[in-house]
């Protein structure tokens, strides 16, 4: 027993005294320590609220930007869709804790501070200065110039706003600001031509019956007081109550000189003759991209067919009958026809009788099938040559694709026409360039020839542009050979003739993407035509590299040429 306590270390033999003597004290004295304890507590609280950083004051940004331009200043919001105002943090109450008696600790020692009212200071007469004019104050601090402009004038201003966005609903928003632009909102000179937008309801949604019924009323009120000189009149997109408006227009608006129908649907045989009844100066009718009654219009051409000089609608699968209205002669007086389809359609056909519609409308003036290929068909009874289009002056047969109007098709149409001005051949890839060379036409201003598919085997004319460049050099303004495969010579040959024709000085316009032209042909052409304003260069492959773009402006032109010296 000696041999093992003598091992053991005196360290060891002196630490359970030590434990022992600390849980005497600490069980002896517990009153002695506490207050030490809270002594610390006291001094952490006291370097937490010293390191603690003080609140910076922010000030509040204001939600718009004044910026000082040259001649205005302008004010601009700063408030974006996900952006807010900086406010400051409200501070939060702490939750109360409650008791098992259910009362909150704080509300035994604390009290209701009960809200102190504070009295507005009340104006009476003695706060008032006497020798000041309130009624002069309250003009001097708001501006009063459109109420003391003159009606005149304001009438001029509000004509200029019409024309750039039209009478509705710049009018009817305009109206609503005071008594004086009221009046000169509802000049009827501003009213003459008003297009309408279906904007009633959500898409996707049914009408109400109190919804229908405010439409009623609201084109009653245009009608009656607003509407009495219209001369012009538009719907668009109007699925429903489009013969209710026709009818209401047709009977308070006896000037209506053109009628504008874009994608609507519902106009019934009633509606036309309304029309025809009510409207002696109607002159015009657009029906493009609308679904209407074709037989309430072939009625109302048999019927009024006199006074309609322009008519416009897409082809469908009952053309044949406004077309044999046309060539019986229904619309002597027609001067524009214009029958389109959907760009996104596809190949579209149209049998047409050229030689019945010359005979029934011989004072066409402009002849538009867009989009659009003519197949010729023969009636009875009707002579294989005619006199023409005397007064032709614009032929549009355009189409995104390819065309089959062949060289004797063109001539059968434009054999009569020597004043045509415009022609537009766009996706004619069997018209050949001494097709066109034999027309009688001499005064060309614009030659639309691209081909705009991809595939150049179908296209029969190869050569030959320096002919028509040499007949047309005096009068052509604006051409179009986008994808002509013409050769490098002959378009040399043809750039020359144009720089050196009389009518170098207006040419304005040249489209030759994807051909064959070079650098001297360019440089001749542009070097000799001051007003040329649009030139483009897309896929030339003649061409060095950096230059094949398109160019607009006299500016950017003049850079070019620089390059091409």
């Amino acid at each position: 027993m000696e041999v093992s306590n003598s091992n053991i270390e005196p360290e060891s033999l002196q630490a359970p005294s030590a434990e022992m003597s600390t849980t005497q004290s600490s069980t002896a004295g517990t009153s002695q320590t506490a207050p030490a304890k809270g002594k610390i507590l006291l001094k952490r609280k006291a370097d937490d609220q010293k390191k603690k950083k003080k609140p910076v004051k922010r000030t509040i940004r204001p939600n718009y930007t004044i910026q000082e331009g040259e001649d205005m200043l302008l004010i601009i919001s700063n408030i974006n869709t996900g952006d807010s105002i900086w406010k400051p943090k409200q501070k939060r109450c702490k939750k109360k804790k409650v008791n098992a008696k259910g009362k909150s600790k704080t509300s035994a020692n604390k009290t209701k501070k009960t809200p102190v009212k504070v009295k507005n200071p009340k104006v009476t007469e003695e706060t008032i200065d006497k020798n000041v004019d309130l009624k002069s104050v309250n003009a001097d601090s708001f501006d009063h110039w459109g109420q003391s402009l003159p009606i005149e004038v304001l009438v001029k201003i509000f004509q200029f706003a019409v024309l750039n966005d039209g009478a509705v609903p710049f009018l009817c928003r305009v109206g609503r600001v005071c008594r004086l632009w009221n009046g000169a909102a509802s000049s009827p000179i501003l009213w003459r031509s008003v297009s309408i937008g279906y904007c009633w309801i959500e898409p996707g949604k049914s009408q109400l019956p109190g919804t229908e019924q405010k439409i009623k009323n609201t084109v009653d009120w245009l009608a009656e007081n607003r509407l009495s000189q219209l001369r012009e009149f538009s719907l668009c997109h109007w699925k429903k109550h489009v013969d209710y408006v026709i009818q209401r227009v047709s009977q308070l608006c006896s000037n209506l000189h053109s009628l504008k129908l874009s994608y609507c649907t519902g106009m019934t045989e009633t509606a036309f003759q309304s029309l025809g009844a009510h409207c002696r100066s109607l002159e015009n009718v657009n029906l493009q991209h609308s679904e209407f009654n074709v037989d309430g219009l072939v009625s109302f051409l048999e019927a009024y067919g006199n006074q309609i000089k322009k008519i416009y609608f897409t082809h469908s699968t009952k053309s044949d009958k406004l077309l044999s209205a046309l060539y019986k002669g229904c619309c002597p007086e027609l001067r524009l026809l214009e029958i389109n389809t959907k760009l996104d359609g596809g190949y579209c056909q149209l049998p047409i009788c050229i030689q019945a519609l010359q005979i029934g409308c011989p004072k066409i003036q402009t002849f538009r099938l867009m989009n659009v290929t003519p197949v010729p068909k023969m009636i009875r009874n009707t002579p294989s040559s005619t006199s023409g289009f005397p007064m032709l002056e614009e032929l549009c047969i355009a189409t995104s694709s390819h065309s089959f109007m062949t060289d004797n098709d063109l001539n059968n149409v434009l054999h009569g026409s020597p004043h045509l001005r415009v022609l537009d051949l766009r996706g004619g890839s069997r018209i050949t360039a001494t097709g066109l060379y034999a027309l009688p036409c001499e005064s060309l201003e614009c030659l639309y020839w691209g081909l705009y598919f991809n595939n150049n085997n179908m296209v029969a004319s190869k050569k030959g542009i320096h002919m028509l460049a040499h007949k047309w050099s005096g009068t052509l303004r604006e051409l179009d050979l986008a994808n002509q495969p013409f050769s490098e010579e002959d378009m040399e040959i043809a750039m020359g003739h144009l720089a050196h024709g009389a009518g170098v000085d207006l040419f304005r316009s040249l489209n030759v993407s994807g051909t064959k032209i070079n650098s001297s042909a360019l440089r001749s052409l542009i070097s000799q035509s001051p007003a040329l304003k649009y030139l483009n260069l897309s896929s030339c492959r003649y061409l060095p590299r950096g230059l094949k773009r398109i160019y607009h402006g006299q500016e950017d032109i003049q850079l070019l040429l620089d390059k091409l010296d």
